[in-house]
Parts: structure tokens; C-alpha cells; sequence
């Protein structure tokens, strides 16, 4: 049983409920004097107090996906990390591992899809970073052979991994769900944190003499992508979304680059790039690029694409409320805007959970196939 699965989180709490009641039962009886009683209260508090501190640890390590595994935890996972080589000539993108996706018949990829583990070269950006990427059942399926699919580049927040996005968020079942269902179209997810040059945040912006985030996100994920599988190649075919950070990011992308995205989707995303000691000096003095990276400012002195626009936030327990009304107040033709506004809703994997599904299927309805 995995350090993340559902039955070891289940049989912690059960633990926990069951040595709680076991101590008030137990209590009179070991509420006499004695060695014997006084060591017998004293196990049983410390019992109780360990099996509830580890039910706890296990449920926000399922949230936060602080470790991934049995190993992970312990300190036993130390296989180095796999080189891949991008040399003149090589593929922009390097398969280094598949998985079968967590739904029913997800070890067959016609019936369940596959999950690729991928490095991802930029050519122009002269970065590389690792991916996820979702081919849905039907991409492997005789029917589809001649197809092409529509793209959703998937992004985390900061410091998120990729990770978070498979088994915290579970875009894969999500999107396996939906299509199954009919509320969507199939459609191959990249998904990837903005992180691309760790530790340092980036904020998606091309930094002066630094990483060149945007364009690697704007211009070679979806040449390198377009030319591994087979996906769409028009803005028609591409979306953008994400959650706080990656939030951000998407929107900015939808926003700056409507030639190459069609729609972008916010989930509790802010509107202005963070500048603060995770980012260091994204700028360099060039105040054009720091009001480029501002997207209220962008939407009231840039000229508007046709890209779509999904927000989000909550009336409860969002920071980013106004911002969010500000940004669909702003947003002209022929741009189009949408959002979802929660009644109560933390910046945490449960609100976005609850996010995610509406929000792929607004994606669906706003990109092509072939």
C-alpha cells in the first residue's frame, strides 16, 4: 500500500478513532494507583496522541505531496537522476517513462490512456525541463489512427512539482472521467511546473540575461510537442491553465500570445508578477517588461487577441477577489472572458479540485481537434 493511498490514510484514522475509545473505556481501571496503572495511562495517551499525529501527517502529506512513496519518506529513494542528452540532432522531446493512468483498465492505454514521462528541450529558450504528458485512450485507439488532438499545457503553482498534478489534483483521472462522460473532448495534457530553472521563480517572464521562460513556454513546449505527437499545431488547437502561479502564467501566455493559445484558465491566479526574493530581479530596470508582466495594465493598453479567459476566486477565503473583478471588467472583444466565483474557497488543493473538472470542460469547448 502506497504512502499516498486511500486505505493507509483510512486505516490510520480507524486506528486513532479505535485507541481513543479504548482510552475512555480503559480509563477507570487505570485510573488507580500504582506503577502498573500509572504506566498504563501513560501508554495509552502517548498511543492515542501517536496513531492521531500520524493519521494528520498522512492526510497533509496526501494534500501536499510532500512524499511520494514508502522510500521517499524513509530516505531509501537515491537512484540518481536520469541524463538525457539534447545534442545537435537529438529529439526536443525525450521519453524517459511511462505509467499506466489510475483509472479502471489504466494499464491498457487504448482503455485507460498512458502517462509519459518526458524531458522537454527548448530550442530558442535553451531549457529543459521535465513533463508530464496525458495521451488519452483514444490516441492509441485504430479509430483515431489519422487524428489529431487538441493540447492543454497544465501548470502548478510555486514551488509545486509536476507531481502534485497527477496525484493531487489528478488532471489524468479528471480528464479520463469527463471524456468518458462526454462533457469533453479527448485532449493530450502537458503538464509541468513554471519552475523551469529551480529554485529561482520566474514568473513566466523572459529575464534579462537570465531564463528565458516565456519563450520557452510560448514558442518551444509547442514546437517540441507538435513535433512528437500528434497534436493540433494552430492556437485552436492549444489552451493554458493552472493554479496560483501557474495560474498567472497561463493567463499572461493566453494573453500575450493569442497566436499560439486560444484559451487560458486562472484557477485562484493574481494578476501581476510577484517580485520578491524567490524572483530576484525579473526586470533589470526595464519598466516596459515590468508593465508587460502586469495583466490589468496588459488588458487596458495592449491590444486584445481572440483568446478566451477562464477566472476563478471566492467570495470567502481568496485574496484575489477584486483582481478578478478588475480583470473581467477589462477584458474587450474580441477576447472573451468567463470565471467561477465559490462561495468559500481556500488557495488549496480541495478549492481547486473542485475547479478543475468545470474548468477542463470550458476548455474543451473552446479548442479544435486537428
Amino acid at each position: 500500500m502506497g504512502l499516498t493511498s486511500n486505505v493507509v490514510l483510512g486505516s490510520a484514522a480507524v486506528l486513532a478513532v479505535v485507541l481513543f475509545a479504548l482510552t475512555v473505556r480503559w480509563w477507570p481501571r487505570l485510573a488507580r494507583g500504582g506503577p502498573r496503572a500509572v504506566l498504563g495511562r501513560v501508554g495509552m495517551l502517548l498511543a492515542t496522541q501517536l496513531a492521531l499525529f500520524v493519521a494528520v501527517g498522512l492526510a497533509a502529506n496526501k494534500s501536499f505531496l510532500f512524499y511520494g512513496s514508502w522510500a521517499d519518506l524513509l530516505g531509501w529513494e537515491r537512484q540518481p537522476g536520469v541524463v538525457v542528452d539534447h545534442s545537435a540532432g537529438s529529439r526536443r522531446v525525450s521519453v524517459v517513462g511511462t505509467r499506466g493512468v489510475d483509472v479502471p483498465g489504466g494499464g491498457r492505454p487504448a482503455v485507460g490512456g498512458q502517462i509519459q514521462e518526458v524531458v522537454v528541450a527548448g530550442e530558442k529558450s535553451g531549457i529543459a525541463s521535465p513533463a508530464f504528458v496525458y495521451l488519452p485512450p483514444e490516441y492509441f485507439q485504430e479509430g483515431y489512427a489519422r487524428s489529431r488532438f487538441p493540447v492543454v499545457v497544465v501548470l502548478t503553482g510555486y514551488p509545486g512539482t509536476a507531481e502534485n498534478l497527477l496525484k493531487g489534483l489528478r488532471y489524468p483521472q479528471t480528464a479520463s472521467g469527463l471524456a468518458k462522460d462526454g462533457k469533453t473532448q479527448p485532449m493530450v495534457l502537458v503538464m509541468l511546473r513554471p519552475t523551469v530553472a529551480p529554485p529561482r521563480d520566474t514568473e513566466c517572464v523572459d529575464v534579462p540575461g537570465g531564463p528565458r521562460t516565456e519563450t520557452f513556454f510560448a514558442e518551444d513546449l509547442p514546437a517540441a510537442v507538435s513535433e512528437t505527437y500528434r497534436v493540433g499545431t494552430g492556437a485552436r488547437n492549444w489552451g493554458v491553465m493552472g493554479n496560483s502561479t501557474g495560474g498567472y502564467c497561463a493567463l499572461k501566455l493566453a494573453l500575450h500570445h493569442p497566436d499560439r493559445f486560444a484559451a487560458g484558465a486562472g484557477l485562484s491566479a493574481y494578476y501581476r508578477a510577484a517580485e520578491d526574493l524567490t524572483t530576484g530581479d525579473l526586470f533589470h530596470g526595464d519598466e516596459a517588461a515590468r508593465r508587460r508582466s502586469d495583466l490589468l495594465w496588459s488588458l487596458g493598453h495592449l491590444r486584445q487577441g481572440r483568446s478566451s479567459f477562464l477566472v476563478t476566486t471566492s467570495k470567502r477565503g481568496e485574496g484575489n477577489l477584486k483582481g478578478t473583478l478588475d480583470f473581467v471588467a477589462k477584458v474587450r472583444t474580441p477576447a472573451r472572458v468567463s470565471s467561477i466565483t465559490l462561495n468559500s474557497g481556500g488557495h488549496n488543493f480541495n478549492t481547486w479540485r473542485r475547479e478543475i473538472p468545470p474548468a477542463l470542460e470550458w476548455m474543451s469547448g473552446r479548442l479544435s481537434a486537428g
